[in-house]
């Protein structure tokens, strides 16, 4: 459940707010009456959702790198957050084949520099830091790796992932434990395969689909027999926003890692997601096989949110087919030049109509 009465008002600093996940979030903290300040890059794609739905425009926007401690230091202190939801990331597993130096500094130092300015910032009360599901190693089991499961990562990016869970659970000991005298409980939340309208990706299915449909073009797909979880982007949102709630009223008892995946009804092949929208979007297409699929991928991974649905009340709302439905629905008001914040927001609306006020 999401408080409105809780986050009205409420001073929140996003990194990443740039970002795919992170212009919807910042568009739902402005719906529920945040101040809300970001932190990141420019846009990494073209386009973006953050320029399309004028996101800029509502919140108090930096450009900076969290690589850079000075920088982000310095807007942290300036704006004095109650609370802080790090976005901020090299979001790719092929790109980290490409460029590994820029994911681990990216993904690990950049995570030590908000939690160091996080450290000398007084008003921060709470902290989430958003990792991934493929923190966990992963074993190719049909199971669901718990918050407790080992760690670790065979890519750049899974790698840098489990090492930025690491740094976050040695600040917590370190640095924000009874001894630090301050209110402040930090978490880690943990999610993966997130889908959704505005998401422009390279090397990720939806988008490459979504562009393939719009160019009237065949979809070429890398490993249709590949299975994921598969999540619409405001359900982990939602994790996010809640787990937040829940460190600023309980304090440090919270503090640890959270898992927000979806349902086991949400589990699909690759093939099968690019035959649904290609259904949805009403097209008869065959999909190519990419000739070049690059580095090997892992094919199965799934989380277990017993911990979340258990201690934090929150739980998977939105089918598969739901969640795709809204895509496309989305994408129809892209292609037709329409009105781009109000679709999104439509659509955030649309979700709090599901999840019920506290």
């Amino acid at each position: 459940m999401i408080s409105e009465s809780f986050w009205r008002g409420k001073r929140v600093f996003i990194t990443g707010h740039t970002g795919f996940k992170g212009s919807w979030l910042s568009l739902w903290l402005r719906r529920l009456g945040a101040e809300v300040t970001g932190y990141s890059l420019a846009p990494p794609t073209q386009p973006s959702l953050y320029e399309l739905a004028g996101v800029g425009d509502l919140i108090d926007a930096h450009h900076g790198d969290v690589r850079d401690l000075p920088a982000l230091a310095a807007v942290m202190s300036r704006t004095a957050p109650d609370i802080v939801l790090h976005l901020a990331a090299q979001s790719l597993v092929r790109h980290s084949y490409r460029d590994p130096v820029e994911t681990f500094t990216t993904n690990i130092v950049g995570s030590t520099h908000v939690l160091e300015a996080i450290r000398g910032v007084p008003s921060v009360r709470a902290a989430v830091m958003v990792t991934s599901d493929k923190c966990y190693h992963n074993e190719e089991w049909v199971w669901g790796y718990r918050e407790d499961s080992r760690l670790g990562g065979d890519d750049p990016y899974s790698a840098s992932k489990a090492a930025a869970e690491m740094v976050i659970a040695a600040y917590q000991h370190s640095f924000f434990g009874p001894a630090s005298g301050r209110p402040l409980a930090v978490a880690s939340a943990r999610a993966g395969n997130v889908i959704g309208g505005g998401d422009w990706a390279t090397d990720r299915l939806v988008p490459d689909v979504i562009r393939s449909l719009l160019a009237g073009e065949a979809t070429i797909i890398r490993n249709p027999g590949a299975t994921r979880p598969w999540q619409h982007v405001l359900e982990p949102l939602h994790g996010y926003l809640t787990l937040a709630e829940h460190l600023w009223a309980d304090g440090r008892p919270m503090a640890s890692g959270w898992n927000f995946g979806p349902g086991e009804d949400s589990e699909r092949s690759v093939g099968w997601i690019v035959a649904e929208l290609h259904r949805l979007w009403n097209v008869e297409r065959p999909w190519v096989q990419d000739a070049n699929p690059g580095p090997a991928e892992k094919t199965f991974l799934k989380l277990d949110s017993s911990k979340a649905r258990a201690y934090l009340g929150w739980r998977p709302k939105l089918g598969l087919t739901t969640a795709l439905q809204w895509i496309v629905d989305w994408t129809r008001v892209y292609q037709g030049g329409g009105d781009l914040r109000a679709a999104t927001l439509a659509d955030i609306e649309r979700f709090m109509a599901i999840v019920p006020a506290a």
